[in-house]
């Protein structure tokens, strides 16, 4: 997906500009199939976006064709760009035989439109149709995808290909750039494993001994009742765009452009990198939102469902290789063709030095001005294997319950809490907080401040405070991305009233 810097305005605008838009501020819900389907007067306006989820195929190669679920029949789905502050109604239509959820995440949008059955949100029926309208906020790199819990079917969920950008316009454009790309990292064909856990050595911070302690003593345990390892998730096809390397159109630049990638890691559980031969990247955005410190690293490494959004100064002529660091994965299609104007052949790839990733490096040193009004702790353990051979993954000893509900924890509207998670496991989680972004505070043992997400990397035996403001009124989950562990207990509710 490449945009040329002119076309940004006006591409934002027509979409924006689409023949009756309706105005309404909630949710319509509707059984009713796309054939036949007639809406009160009042909302019987053409809404500016429309979005189909259908089972169907996709090419990532000649010799790769998957079958999966997509939006408007494509992978990613369709790039949708929103201007900030200005109300948007969109169609969202079911043409499977299963119930949806279709989650705006990193948006700030309210329980009946943010696509999550544990906050509320009513489900898009099977052969049905919801139209959702809402004011699209914070400006920046969001994205949509599906909300559903597959647990053990790996057809279903974010295994499948419901997945698409979200770009929502700045009031005040500053337009820094001459072109704009992006890009969705996605694997498909997954399979379940009981092999061991992912490398974690690229992130920042050494481990707290007592967490080490306590998540080796629980493995030991484990170990003993023959249980070492649950089920994990691994993959035997990767794509940039829905093309394995070699097989999509080139990235086209010329020497001496300013190009801005927006990049999405797509995965249901992956951690991805990336990385461009002989260039490096300024980091100006993660999750859509500005960091306070921008700062040029030579990899750009992605939790799960995190966004970076970086400018590339094209010094380097040639053909390159825009890929992931792990061999086996850019040799199965984890990689994409950058093409200088003037230059042909085969595409190059060389790795670049180790380089750990370090939050620190785009925020502002020391704690925030403004204290918390409570701090909520919580002890992330795993219990392993213990469900059916998945691991049941804890906080404070208590896994989420799909039949309750449960647990929810009660906060009051206009207080500012502080989350600190400590995680007793060797595993990385990708900690996600519905409907608000959150001021990280404390990460790889260093006092922060001024780094604003919505997602977020934490470390094995490491710990994290992230501070949210509690202005969204109703229930907003908290969870872990990685599919399988949210899936399987890694998730809680904040009641705010």
């Amino acid at each position: 997906m490449s945009i040329a810097r002119r076309d940004v305005l006006k591409l934002g605008g027509a979409a924006l500009m689409a023949d009756g838009m309706a105005k309404t501020l909630t949710a319509l819900d509707s059984t009713a199939t796309a054939s036949g389907f007639a809406l009160p007067d009042r909302l019987s306006g053409r809404a500016d976006y429309t979005l189909r989820i259908g089972t169907g195929l996709i090419e990532l190669a000649p010799d790769t064709i998957i079958s999966t679920t997509t939006y408007n029949g494509q992978f990613p789905g369709p790039l949708i760009r929103f201007t900030e502050g200005r109300p948007v109604v969109v169609d969202v239509h079911n043409d499977t035989d299963t119930p949806e959820q279709l989650h705006w995440h990193g948006q700030i949008v309210p329980v009946d439109v943010d696509g999550s059955a544990e906050e509320g949100t009513p489900y898009i029926p099977a052969q049905g149709m919801r139209r959702l309208s809402f004011t699209p906020r914070p400006a920046g790199f969001r994205f949509y995808h599906t909300h559903v819990v597959p647990r053990n079917d790996l057809s279903k969920g974010q295994y499948t290909g419901e997945v698409g950008p979200v770009y929502i316009e700045p009031r005040s454009h500053p337009g820094a750039y001459d072109q704009e790309v992006f890009l969705v990292l996605k694997e498909f064909q997954p399979a379940f494993s009981q092999g061991g856990d992912m490398a974690q050595d690229f992130l920042a911070g050494s481990p707290v001994p007592a967490l080490r302690q306590r998540g080796e003593k629980a493995m030991a345990e484990s170990i003993r009742r023959g249980m070492p390892h649950g089920y994990e998730v691994g993959y035997s096809a990767f794509s940039i765009n829905g093309r394995k390397l070699g097989h999509g159109e080139p990235i086209k630049v010329k020497a001496g452009q300013r190009v801005l990638f927006h990049v999405l890691n797509g995965s249901a559980t992956e951690i991805r990198s990336l990385a461009l031969p002989g260039h490096s990247f300024r980091v100006v955005a993660l999750d859509g939102n500005p960091v306070s410190r921008q700062a040029e690293v030579p990899v750009l490494w992605i939790g799960t469902a995190e966004r970076v959004s970086a400018l590339v100064e094209m010094n380097h002529p040639g053909v390159w290789v825009l890929g992931d660091l792990s061999d086996d994965d850019r040799r199965n299609g984890m990689g994409t063709v950058v093409e200088y104007a003037g230059h042909s052949g085969s595409p190059q790839w060389s790795t670049p030095a180790r380089f750990t990733w370090d939050y620190r490096a785009f925020a502002q040193a020391g704690p925030p001005a403004v204290r918390p009004d409570q701090m909520m702790d919580f002890l992330i353990e795993k219990r392993n294997a213990a469900d059916q051979g998945f691991n049941i993954w804890t906080l404070n000893g208590t896994a989420f319950s799909m039949h309750t509900n449960e647990p929810i924890l009660r906060v009051q509207r206009g207080k500012r809490y502080r989350l600190r998670l400590r995680n007793a496991t060797d595993d990385i989680h990708p900690l996600h907080l519905h409907r608000h972004s959150f001021d990280v505070t404390h990460i790889a043992g260093t006092p922060v401040h001024g780094l604003l997400k919505d997602v977020v990397m934490l470390g094995g035996y490491q710990s994290l405070d992230l501070d949210f403001t509690a202005d969204q009124p109703g229930l907003s989950l908290f969870h872990c991305h990685q599919q399988i562990h949210m899936d399987y207990g890694f998730m809680f509710l904040l009641r705010c009233s």
